[in-house]
C-alpha cells in the first residue's frame, strides 16, 4: 500500500535508503521559485510536476529534461475545466505501465477532451507559437508590479522576493510574473494572515494548507482582469489604512 507523506524541509536528508518517490513541483506553489529533487539513493525516483512551468510564470533557465515530467493545458491556458494534461517520461517500461494504468482506471482521455486540447494548441501555434507566451508574460509581470508596489509601501505585510532571471525562451533576462503572491503577516498579533485579509473581503489560502506557518497566506495572481483589479483596490485601502493609523 502507498503511503502519502507531505515534508516541506528535506534539506538535511542525503541518502534515503527507503524506496519513495519524490513529487517536486517547479515553479514551486506557493512561492514561485525554482525546485530540484532533494532525495538521493538507489531507491528514490522523482516525478517533475511542471504545470506552472511556462514562460509567462517563470523564467524557462534550461530545457526541461527529467525522467518523469507532468504538465497541464490548465495553467498553460487557463483552460482548467478540459482537465488534459500530458507527462514525457524517459524509460519506455514506466511509459507502458503508465498507458495500461490510464486504461484501466480511466478507459483513456475521452475524445472530447483531446478534440478541446487540440483545438488549444493549434491556436497556441498560430504565427510564430509565442504570442501567448509574450502576452501572458506581460499581463503576469504588470500584475506583479501592481501588487509589489503596494506592499512594499506596507510595513504590515511583505511578499517573495524573486530574482531577475536569464530566460532561454525569451533570451533575454526577465523580471517575475509568478503565479501567486506569498504573503507575510509581519506584526507579531497577526498569527493569520488569511483571517487579516479576510477582514479586508480579500481571499488567501492559509500557509498551513502548505505545510507553511499561517502567518503566511497565497493570494492568487491568475484571475479574471476585474477581479484582480477589485484585489489590488482592497489591498490599496487596506495599506492606506494601516500608514494612516501610524501616522497619527
Amino acid at each position: 500500500m502507498a503511503r502519502f507523506h507531505f515534508m516541506d524541509d528535506l534539506k538535511n536528508v542525503s541518502n534515503y535508503k527507503s524506496e519513495v518517490i519524490e513529487f517536486v513541483t517547479s515553479p514551486n506553489n506557493p512561492d514561485g521559485f525554482l525546485k530540484k529533487a532533494v532525495l538521493k539513493g538507489n531507491s528514490v525516483k522523482s516525478i517533475y510536476d511542471y504545470a506552472y512551468y511556462w514562460s509567462h510564470f517563470t523564467a524557462i533557465p534550461a530545457p526541461a529534461d527529467e525522467d518523469v515530467m507532468i504538465f497541464s493545458i490548465s495553467k498553460l491556458t487557463g483552460h482548467a475545466g478540459g482537465r488534459f494534461g500530458w507527462a514525457l517520461v524517459k524509460d519506455k517500461q514506466i511509459y507502458d505501465n503508465m498507458i495500461r494504468y490510464i486504461c484501466l482506471a480511466e478507459m483513456g482521455v475521452s475524445r472530447d477532451t483531446q478534440l478541446r486540447a487540440l483545438q488549444l494548441l493549434r491556436a497556441i501555434l498560430q504565427g510564430n507559437g509565442k504570442e501567448i507566451f509574450r502576452f501572458a508574460y506581460k499581463t503576469m509581470g504588470d500584475r506583479w508590479e501592481q501588487l509589489n508596489q503596494i506592499i512594499s509601501s506596507s510595513t504590515r505585510f511583505t511578499i517573495q522576493e524573486i530574482p531577475p532571471q536569464f530566460c532561454n525562451f525569451f533570451q533575454q533576462v526577465r523580471g517575475p510574473s509568478p503565479v501567486y503572491a506569498w504573503v507575510k503577516c509581519e506584526r507579531k498579533e497577526d498569527s493569520n494572515c488569511a483571517e487579516v485579509l479576510s477582514r479586508a473581503k480579500i481571499t488567501g489560502r492559509r500557509g498551513s494548507m502548505f505545510g507553511s506557518d499561517d502567518r503566511y497566506a497565497r493570494l492568487s495572481l491568475i484571475r479574471r482582469q476585474d477581479d484582480f483589479n477589485l484585489l489590488i483596490h482592497r489591498l490599496t485601502v487596506l495599506v492606506s489604512e494601516e500608514n494612516r493609523a501610524e501616522s497619527m
